[in-house]
């Protein structure tokens, strides 16, 4: 194994069960688009998302019809810039393209722990520190009235966005998530803590018999890996400070990558 994915699964990374609310919202969009683009696991890292939206406006700018880009979670922790993220992601795109942005893990732990705060959630610890500061709230501010100071600094328009993500969204012959499917049940019958937690090596791939390509994040590889009907696209901007995407345009896949 790298040295990069050794010093990546040394790390704690965030548990294998959520609270997530049972069957969260899944969408199905026209295929009528004249390119998808799918970009994996942002973590705070507004410098990498600006370029990456950058990239995509520029190779889709030629193109005639509605593009479509959609983010497959994991906007927040880590990096030391989640509420920016945030909000350029709440900041519509220009004309001819669309945003979709689909709920990752962190994005649900962050949710549950705004529900009910405490100084000993472990999300603290898988990068919501780095979160909280982005809104101006440190553990030493934060000792007392922390409930207080979430309301006062996180506005209501970023916990909505959070809240209401979709956990899976069906193009055409792609389906997007945040972190996989079980690939042994329907597309219909995928639990949401699977598709926000679960690691492709948690199932046996060879019983995929669905007619999607399965595309998600949430697993950091050194390169996108094409494993026929499975792309990763999560390249760990985090730490790498390479965020990157794939274009499908007319069932083609292309490689995208921030400058």
């Amino acid at each position: 194994m790298s040295s990069f994915l050794s010093s990546f699964f040394r790390k704690p990374v965030a548990p294998d069960a959520i609270v997530a609310k049972p069957r969260s919202a899944r969408i199905t969009l026209s295929p009528l688009y004249s390119a998808i683009y799918a970009v994996g696991d942002i973590h705070g890292c507004e410098e990498e998302l600006e370029r990456m939206e950058d990239v995509i406006l520029a190779d889709g700018s030629d193109l005639a019809g509605e593009k479509l880009v959609i983010f497959l979670g994991d906007y927040i922790d880590r990096g030391p810039a989640s509420a920016g993220v945030i909000d350029r992601l709440l900041t519509p795109l220009p004309a001819g393209f669309r945003r979709l942005c689909l709920k990752g893990n962190h994005d649900q732990m962050f949710v549950d722990f705004l529900a009910s705060p405490s100084k000993e959630s472990p999300w603290l610890e898988l990068g919501g520190w780095e979160t909280l500061a982005s809104y101006g709230i440190y553990p030493d501010t934060a000792a007392r009235g922390l409930a207080t100071k979430l309301k006062a600094y996180i506005p209501d328009e970023h916990i909505d966005f959070l809240s209401n993500l979709p956990v899976m969204a069906t193009v055409g012959t792609f389906c997007f998530m945040h972190a996989g499917i079980d690939p042994a049940l329907p597309l219909d019958d995928q639990d949401d803590a699977v598709l926000m937690t679960s690691r492709p090596r948690n199932f046996d791939w060879s019983l995929y018999r669905g007619t999607h390509t399965i595309v998600h994040g949430h697993t950091p590889v050194e390169r996108i890996e094409l494993s026929g009907k499975r792309i990763n696209v999560d390249l760990c901007a985090y730490q790498t400070g390479r965020l990157a995407g794939v274009r499908i345009k007319d069932g083609e896949l292309s490689v995208v990558l921030s400058r």
